[in-house]
């Protein structure tokens, strides 16, 4: 009997297939394309799809959290919404909230006029929801001095509240900055590794972009009949194909932002992304589009080596089937692919690889096949979180 390596990556290796859709667009709201073995890919940018994974997994784990440059305001409006403050009371203890923060600001201009009390901070706040709260809190200890306090009227104004009691809610931290991490270099020791890193996702297969015109009826001029034409013109990019999506999780650096007894929390937050990842999807021109699909093969696995992702399965692009399609040659791309590189590296880091799909065809490369997704995670959350060193190696 050889004992176990610890766990210290999971990985979850997903194709979907999105039919005409603009998942992700530019800056002149073309399709994300990128080249990849020599043809054009669509693709959908990590950060696009993470934040579509980290808003189901706030709902999913119910504690939300705040990205935003404007965390003087929102304090502000909480203390007049919620607690009943003067409106440019609120404002000025927002504005001497940011400004302890020591995060470098400008304030807001309307009509080539400085805003006085408008602060906007130079950098992105990363924070659990509830430090909001916590914020508003400091704010009502010191009521009395924020009444005597001059507005923040320009960035060199310094503030009246205890920088270390807002930084100290600054650096707090939930189960999502724990998954992504943050970045807040103006504030110490702010800064989370982040446990999740997550690939941009693209298609298996070269794509073309279609440009699809429309128009837009005017009401008044169809029920009158009294002149030609459409109210509005346009066009837009879309795409559609098959994707290959990639995730892992640093199951140490998990446990490190975690503290490393919490092990049951490290799990929760870990089966959370997972589904989270698996069934989120990025909404853009989700009312024009509906591209409301699921994944048709997930594939996990376990791994005490390294993170390893099966994108080069698809550097050479799939062939279209000769019925049409590109899921079940990319599903079969991917086993053919993942059992080379097995055989190559060796299978010795791995604990445990498995995997689910619509697909009625096996794949053996994949490991052993779960009949549903809850089964799959499930099992690859128990090899993940098994007690170090415990039984024969897989």
């Amino acid at each position: 009997m050889t004992v176990k390596p610890p766990a210290r990556f999971l990985c979850v290796h997903a194709l979907q297939t999105v039919p005409f859709a603009n998942l992700n667009r530019d800056d002149t709201n073309s399709v994300k394309t990128v080249q990849y073995g020599g043809v054009l890919r669509t693709r959908v940018s990590s950060q696009c799809w993470k934040r579509a994974v980290r808003t189901d997994l706030q709902q999913r784990i119910a504690d939300s959290a705040l990205r935003t440059r404007r965390i003087g305001e929102r304090v502000a409006c909480l203390l007049t919404k919620e607690r009943d403050w003067p409106e440019d009371l609120a404002a000025r203890a927002g504005a001497h909230l940011a400004a302890a923060s020591g995060i470098k600001f400008e304030l807001e201009e309307k009509d080539k006029q400085v805003q006085a009390n408008k602060v906007i901070g130079n950098a992105l706040v990363y924070v659990p929801q509830t430090a909001v709260a916590e914020l508003a809190d400091v704010a009502a200890e010191h009521r009395a001095e924020l009444e005597k306090a001059k507005d923040i009227k320009k960035s060199s104004d310094k503030s009246v509240l205890p920088k270390d009691k807002v930084t100290a809610i600054l650096r707090t931290r939930n189960g999502a900055i724990n998954l992504f991490g943050r970045m807040l270099a103006e504030v110490d020791d702010a800064g989370v590794d982040g446990a999740v890193q997550v690939a941009h996702a693209m298609t298996t297969h070269p794509t073309d972009i279609e440009i699809d015109y429309f128009s837009a009826v005017d009401d008044v001029t169809d029920d009158w009949n009294d002149s030609t034409g459409s109210g509005h013109m346009g066009h837009a990019e879309f795409s559609a194909g098959t994707f290959y999506r990639y995730a892992t999780i640093d199951l140490k650096e998990l446990a490190d932002n975690l503290g490393a007894a919490d092990a049951a929390s490290a799990r929760e937050l870990a089966e959370a992304f997972l589904h989270s990842f698996i069934r989120s999807l990025p909404q853009a021109k989700k009312n024009s589009t509906a591209p409301n699909t699921v994944p048709d093969l997930i594939h996990l696995t376990v791994r005490a080596d390294r993170p390893l992702s099966l994108a080069a399965a698809f550097e050479k692009p799939v062939r279209m089937a000769a019925d049409g399609g590109y899921a079940a040659a990319s599903r079969d791309t991917l086993a053919q692919y993942a059992d080379a590189v097995n055989t190559f590296m060796g299978d010795d880091g791995i604990l445990l690889a498995g995997w689910t799909g619509l697909d009625a065809k096996d794949h053996p490369g994949l490991g052993d096949r779960r009949p549903s997704l809850n089964q799959l995670v499930t099992a690859a959350l128990t090899a993940a979180f098994a007690p170090s060193g415990s039984g024969a190696a897989a």
